[in-house]
């Protein structure tokens, strides 16, 4: 039974198909309204989606400055001067978000322990305080052990 996706309606089934007892009363198929797809890419996280973010919209209004700058430039206008001297400000500020998101990035991994890279030092780290704790916990039940084995007698004999 072949359904047509613009119009959620069924079509005839091709000869030699298998006999469906919804498609052979003719009755409509629902289609999904949402399909949910995997992620191909972890979200960002938000402090540097937060920079990323500014960095995008600091550059978008320094490309429709430097456009007006042009603009300006071509028709002569008094403004073409004060555009341009903007346009060379916004530039090294764009440019300056840029830079603010690559740092962003880092000091997040730094502080954070992400890296992908599987002989991370962050991991090994993790992977030693996780060792440490479990020695420690062992520790404290072989104490706890030889306390409560000798409650309640002064001697062994």
């Amino acid at each position: 039974m072949d359904t047509d996706k613009r119009r959620g309606t069924t079509a005839p089934p091709a000869a030699g198909a298998p006999p469906d007892a919804a498609s052979a009363a003719g009755a409509r198929i629902p289609r999904q309204l949402w399909v949910e797809e995997p992620a191909t890419r972890r979200r960002m996280p938000d402090p540097v989606r937060t920079a990323a973010v500014r960095a995008v919209l600091i550059m978008s209004l320094t490309i429709i400055q430097a456009l007006v700058a042009f603009l300006c430039t071509l028709a002569g206008s008094w403004l073409a001067f004060p555009m341009v001297l903007g346009g060379v400000a916004s530039t090294v500020v764009a440019t300056w978000s840029v830079l603010d998101v690559w740092v962003t990035r880092q000091v997040w991994n730094q502080r954070n322990g992400v890296v992908s890279v599987p002989s991370s030092s962050a991991r090994r780290m993790r992977r030693e305080r996780r060792i440490a704790r479990r020695g420690a916990r062992a520790r404290a039940r072989g104490e706890a052990r030889i306390r409560r084995r000798g409650e309640g007698r002064l001697s062994r004999a």
